[in-house]
């Protein structure tokens, strides 16, 4: 009998040490593969982002007449003038004060409501003057013939303004006096 023959491995028995083998061949199976999943898994997702916007589209496209626009959901006024994005409604349209200094709109409230007390307001449907200019409204009240209250309800009134809810009242009773 001769020498025995192990079985064919990577394993020299003849040697100290292990060798180190690598199978090249199994890495670029894996790497091929990893990269055919890849590229199939962004086929799928592309496809899915054109089947999600043709549903977006479908879902946007009738409106109801009744829904309200950009404009509706407004709160209703008054609003914050001085917010970014908010314009100022004048008698001659919207007045846009987006891209200006901070305080745009106020500056542009200011000078109709200064236009309002000089000059009074008519109403556009009827043209019967509403808003009264200041002057001409205090010249009507000093004509009437105003009486100014006295006597005992005159300091009663004049007592109960000066009261006020303390911490010690729990919000119950005006009890403190204003100085």
């Amino acid at each position: 009998m001769g020498t025995t023959r192990h079985e064919r491995s990577f394993v020299d028995f003849e040697r100290p040490y292990e060798q180190n083998i690598v199978g090249l061949r199994g890495i670029v199976y894996f790497g091929l593969g990893l990269l055919a999943l890849i590229v199939i898994t962004f086929a799928l997702m592309w496809a899915l982002l054109g089947v999600f916007d043709q549903q977006a589209r479908e879902a946007a496209a009738p409106t109801h007449p009744l829904m309200p626009t950009e404009r509706d959901r407004l709160p209703p006024g008054p609003r914050l003038q001085v917010a970014p994005g908010f314009g100022v409604e004048s008698e001659q349209g919207r007045v846009n004060r987006e891209l200006q200094a901070p305080g745009a709109e106020y500056r542009e409230m200011r000078k109709q409501w200064e236009d309002i007390w000089k000059n009074g307001a008519k109403d556009e449907k009827t043209g019967v003057t509403t808003i009264v200019p200041i002057e001409e409204a205090k010249q009507k009240l000093l004509g009437q013939n105003l009486k100014a209250r006295s006597g005992a309800d005159a300091q009663k009134a004049w007592d109960d303004s000066r009261l006020y809810f303390s911490d010690s009242s729990s919000g119950r009773v005006a009890s403190e006096k204003r100085r």
